[in-house]
């Protein structure tokens, strides 16, 4: 009896999960078909909206990227440029359904350095608008573009990292309240850059087209990495007692290495982004800006590293690799930026760095609290707090000078 009875009970279990799943299709349906939905489109305007998302510019030419962003489609009649009309061409055609794309190209003799502004006019006269301070030639994944972006990544990500973790030897000398004034430091040092990456990820989201829900990619990004951390944190734990101190300090400190990464793939497409554009002139200052900024990036790496009886000549492949994971990311920022730049990539991305940093930096915390976090609060732990947040919004100004 119990085995004939068994596959009743799976189709009750299927019917009770499919049941609410049927009824609302049924509500939706005579919602769409017998709701107020026609009186609503009978008494008001179609809702039209269209992104205006990149411009590219090419010799004799210029190129507008668009999506169309809301619930109706859109039909572009005119083009204007400095308020002046121009003919264009629109692939695939010059009707946009809702959440397609499309390339609008005008034939325009543009000069480099002059400010140009778009209008787009669509077939009941509402418009949508771009403007470009600065008209630039777009990039093209020619060697020598290439080789500007890697130099580039270079530049800002890779050697400032691997400059940090130079200190190493000096930093392995401090002992005692030395070593927990360093690991404080490096919590305030991460806790900087996470909101600072958090910050950009934010304001990152208003140049998201609505139908990307920015908010929610941020939300996604930034929860994703710290549940992630947090499980392969979690799987390391048991084998810490096992291996030592000096296991758990090389964990945390490829970790470290891969929440900078992160956020440093994030700067990346930043900085390749506004190359790109021209909005950036990334002379020499801004460089130098850069890799003083990022340099505490290194020291942040190496500060659990510190404390234990390794050697250099041991752990100097494993510093190469934490450098090469922390600062490489950049490069590739910069190649995507420059090259194929969405603020997609940048929003997501930038949750994921943000996300992986706090992660990081609340391991770090937890494990000098042991379970006691009023512990924490010494003249020693808050000093170098104090110092790592101060270090890095000093050396931002060098960044923006």
């Amino acid at each position: 009896m119990p085995e004939k009875s068994e596959p009743n009970g799976r189709l009750k279990t299927w019917f009770s999960f499919l049941l609410p799943l049927i009824l609302l299709a049924v509500l939706l349906v005579g919602f769409l078909k017998y709701g107020p939905l026609g009186v609503f489109k009978a008494d008001l305007p179609p809702v039209e909206k269209l992104a205006i998302q990149r411009v590219i510019f090419t010799p004799e030419r210029i190129d507008l990227e668009v999506f169309n962003d809301g619930p109706e489609q859109v039909t572009i009649a005119q083009a204007v440029v400095n308020e002046i009309i121009w003919k264009f061409k629109m692939e695939p055609d010059n009707i946009l359904k809702p959440l397609e794309s499309g390339l609008v190209s005008i034939a325009y003799p543009w000069t480099d350095g002059d400010p140009i502004a778009f209008t787009l006019i669509a077939s009941d006269g509402v418009t949508f608008e771009k403007q470009v301070d600065v008209a630039f030639l777009t990039p093209t994944a020619d060697e020598r573009y290439l080789k500007t972006f890697v130099l580039l990544g270079l530049y800002v990500g890779v050697i400032p990292v691997l400059l940090g973790l130079l200190w190493f030897p000096f930093l392995s000398r401090l002992k005692g309240k030395g070593y927990l004034f360093l690991l404080s430091l490096t919590i305030g040092l991460l806790l900087f850059l996470g909101f600072d990456t958090l910050a950009e990820s934010i304001l990152l989201t208003t140049k998201l087209p609505d139908a990307f829900n920015g908010v929610g990619l941020l939300v996604i990004g930034f929860f994703s990495a710290i549940l992630i951390l947090s499980a392969v944190s979690y799987k390391t734990e048991f084998h810490f007692a096992k291996k030592g101190d000096q296991y758990k300090a090389m964990v945390w400190a490829y970790l470290i290495a891969l929440g900078i990464g992160l956020h440093n793939l994030g700067e990346g497409l930043a900085i390749g982004s506004a190359y790109a554009l021209g909005e950036v002139a990334l002379g020499a200052t801004l460089v130098i800006g850069f890799m003083l900024h990022n340099v505490t990036e290194g020291i942040a790496i190496i500060s659990p590293l510190t404390h234990g009886e390794g050697r250099i000549k041991r752990i100097l492949g494993h510093l190469i690799l934490m450098g090469l994971l922390a600062g490489a990311p950049t490069i590739l920022g910069s190649l995507i930026g420059g090259f194929a730049y969405s603020p997609v990539y940048g929003v997501l991305f930038l949750a994921i760095g943000a996300g992986a940093i706090f992660d990081i930096a609340f391991d770090i915390l937890h494990s000098m609290a042991k379970g006691r976090w009023l512990s924490v609060f010494t003249f020693t732990n808050v000093s170098g707090f104090l110092a790592g947040l101060l270090i890095m919004y000093f050396t931002g100004f060098l960044v923006l000078g």
